[in-house]
């Protein structure tokens, strides 16, 4: 976990849109266990107010008018390895994901603006990305179906959904009930899938992670 045990999640919000932004900083502001360090419009502001070890979560809005919050992100990450990026747009850009620098690949996290900004998605989603996993929109999870001759294809369907809500950032308990079944269960699944998108222990990787980025690298828009 990113954040201090028992310490808030620190935050940081880099928004160009002024009442999103403060919107935003209000929201994360009134939630017990989270603390908004800073609130800003630019990259060029980012850089001042997010030095190395600031927060534990980066809030970055893709579109920025002096840059980009995927630039951004990569640039804080290297600096902070341990940084967790939330992604926000108002454009279906969750495949932007995919295109990451191999160094700073995992820990990342997408919300649509338009789809799943609501205040229980982003504070479930700063939650889960601040202990490392990922985060994928649920509401555009929704719109996608397996590739044909892919490995998320060859899933059970059981696994195929255990996957989906893996990728929405639950813990095993949180995947367990909203899919009504238990803890063991879900851990079973998860094996299996692991075993089936030929997923390995690889110490230095979340396997999580791996196969949340392995979910949205295989599917594509319903037809």
């Amino acid at each position: 976990m990113t954040a201090t045990e028992g310490a808030p999640i620190r935050v940081g919000i880099v928004e160009d849109q002024p009442l999103f932004r403060s919107m935003l900083e209000v929201t994360l502001g009134t939630v017990p266990g989270l603390e908004v360090v800073a609130a800003v419009a630019n990259v060029a502001q980012a850089r001042r107010a997010l030095p190395p070890g600031a927060v534990d979560v980066a809030v970055l809005d893709i579109d920025l008018p002096d840059g980009n919050g995927i630039a951004l992100g990569v640039t804080l990450r290297r600096g902070q390895p341990g940084l967790g990026i939330l992604l926000l747009s108002a454009h279906d850009a969750m495949d932007l994901l995919l295109d990451l620098p191999p160094d700073v690949k995992h820990g990342w996290s997408y919300l649509s603006k338009t789809s799943s900004t609501s205040s229980d998605a982003l504070v479930a989603a700063i939650r889960s990305t601040a202990e490392g996993r990922t985060t994928l929109d649920p509401a555009l999870l929704e719109r996608m179906e397996p590739r044909a001759g892919s490995s998320v294809a060859g899933l059970t369907d059981r696994q195929y959904e255990v996957l989906r809500v893996l990728a929405q950032g639950l813990s095993n308990a949180g995947i367990g009930e909203a899919l009504g079944i238990t803890e063991k269960s879900v851990q079973n699944h998860i094996n299996a899938i692991y075993a089936g998108l030929g997923i390995d222990a690889d110490p230095s990787r979340n396997p999580r992670v791996t196969a949340a980025l392995r979910l949205l690298e295989e599917t594509g828009p319903v037809a």
